[in-house]
């Protein structure tokens, strides 16, 4: 069974190909995990090889939403490690999600900023962000690195997926500007996810593993297309990442009219087609065999396992005996 196999992922040695992908609770307490949340954690990662924790912003001008936890300051450290402690006592191994929602911010009263002074889904409108306010933001993302190595985590995932920032500049839709930073080629769309990276393995060295979640098709018109998918990973495997989670872009983790296990599959393919590094796929499995599959048709190398192991903790555990 492939679902059981061990693989080294950069300084990683996963003893499966089972993870368990972000997904945001809202339970922090002033940005910090809990007790509550650290048991939510904890009961998932029996079984599990891998957890990617909820995003996390790196500056309270980057919060998503009420409840979502921070690695924006040092305070936050000593309740992380709690949690990365919890994690690696059932065997399984942990990264921090780091992120900044971009124009998709909201409840942090401050004003929302974006690539461009375009309206996102919720209809607010960015401050369009400035050369010294990008460079603010990448060195933001290597602080918040940092903090997650000294809290135990084993790596950090950038997010650049889901709508907020760093998929902002990624699709035609969020981005019109005309600069460097354009999309008028791919080299310019994946720019900031090259300096957020780079500058991210500059703080914490090689021996911590960084990966980046891929907002890889918008499912809009006018949007970021499945054909694109190629020439994008051959940009960021140079930014110097060790894994590649792929999903969807400014539509969210959905995909219109698809719930079947694997509904994102054809993005993983894509991606495997010219990819030189692992692969992480997540959408709609709910079984071992489900799983398998995708697996064995080479859709990727790791298996997101979302909504199934958030309503049973133990899903891990069950699908690796069955």
């Amino acid at each position: 069974m492939k679902l059981k196999e061990s693989v080294q992922i950069g300084n990683l040695n996963l003893r499966n190909r089972v993870v368990m992908p972000p997904m945001a609770t809202g339970k922090a307490k002033d940005g910090k995990p809990g007790d509550d949340l650290v048991e939510y954690y904890r009961a998932r990662a029996k079984g599990t090889a891998l957890i990617i924790v909820e995003h996390e912003y790196i500056l309270p001008q980057g919060m998503a939403h009420k409840g979502q936890l921070s690695m924006a300051d040092d305070s936050v450290i000593p309740a992380f490690k709690v949690l990365t402690d919890a994690v690696h006592g059932e065997g399984a191994k942990i990264i921090a999600q780091i992120n900044h929602a971009g124009a998709k911010a909201s409840d942090s009263g401050m004003t929302a900023v974006g690539p461009s002074a375009v309206a996102f889904q919720n209809g607010t409108i960015p401050e369009e962000l400035k050369h010294d306010q990008i460079k603010e933001i990448i060195r933001a993302f290597a602080d918040a690195a940092v903090r997650a190595k000294k809290a135990g985590f084993d790596g950090v995932e950038v997010h650049a997926a889901h709508g907020y920032l760093l998929n902002q500049f990624y699709s035609p839709l969020m981005n019109k500007r005309e600069d460097e930073y354009s999309t008028k080629t791919m080299e310019n769309r994946t720019r900031l996810h090259k300096e957020v990276v780079q500058a991210v393995r500059t703080a914490v060295g090689d021996n911590f593993t960084v990966a980046i979640r891929f907002g890889a098709c918008d499912f809009l018109e006018g949007g970021s297309e499945i054909r694109d998918i190629p020439e994008a990973i051959k940009h960021l495997e140079q930014t110097g990442v060790d894994l590649i989670d792929v999903t969807a872009g400014m539509m969210g983790f959905m995909r219109p009219g698809h719930t079947e296990p694997g509904y994102l599959k054809d993005l993983g393919l894509a991606a495997k087609s010219v990819a030189n590094l692992p692969i992480i796929l997540t959408g709609g499995v709910q079984t071992a065999q489900d799983a398998e599959k995708l697996l064995r048709e080479e859709a990727c190398d790791l298996i997101g396992v979302g909504r199934a192991i958030l309503k049973d903790a133990e899903w891990a555990v069950k699908a690796l005996e069955a």
